[in-house]
């Protein structure tokens, strides 16, 4: 029996990277890679990847749901994160709703997330919530 043999590679752009500084930075072009016009419809989990400098790398739609929820599989968040050589990421979502209070849900799956990028040495910087006029930061409110 013929076993294939796995090949690895990874290239990126000369194209100049934006730096992320603070939540400011990451709601803004995070706001920018979502379609305005589902914003309020569905939600919607992304993740923002960046390099050891805090230059991003990209932004990768991780799931859509429905009105109320989407799945996140902390799985795929790192396996995402892995293939792109991230070492640090910062995740969002929004509600649809308009209201930037975090539930319960939101709570335990930035736990999750947060613990598993410890053993993985991909530090979770932020969750924000999204919504269309305004922003919500775990980093910033103390809930990291």
């Amino acid at each position: 029996m013929k076993i294939s043999e796995i090949s690895v590679s990874y290239s990126t752009s000369k194209q100049k990277k934006l730096k992320v500084s603070n939540s400011n930075d990451s709601a803004k072009i995070l706001l920018n890679s979502w379609c305005k016009d589902t914003l309020e419809l569905q939600e919607e989990f992304k993740i923002l990847l960046l390099n050891r400098a805090n230059m991003v790398l990209g932004v990768y739609s991780m799931s859509k749901g429905g009105i109320s929820g989407t799945i996140v599989d902390v799985k795929l968040v790192f396996a995402v994160a892995l293939k792109c050589n991230a070492s640090n990421i910062i995740v969002a979502h929004n509600h649809p709703s308009g209201n930037l209070n975090p539930s319960n849900s939101d709570k335990n799956i930035t736990y999750k997330i947060k613990k598993a990028g410890q053993f993985l040495e991909i530090e979770l910087l932020d969750h924000l919530i999204i919504t269309r006029g305004d922003y919500f930061s775990f980093a910033d409110n103390g809930l990291m």
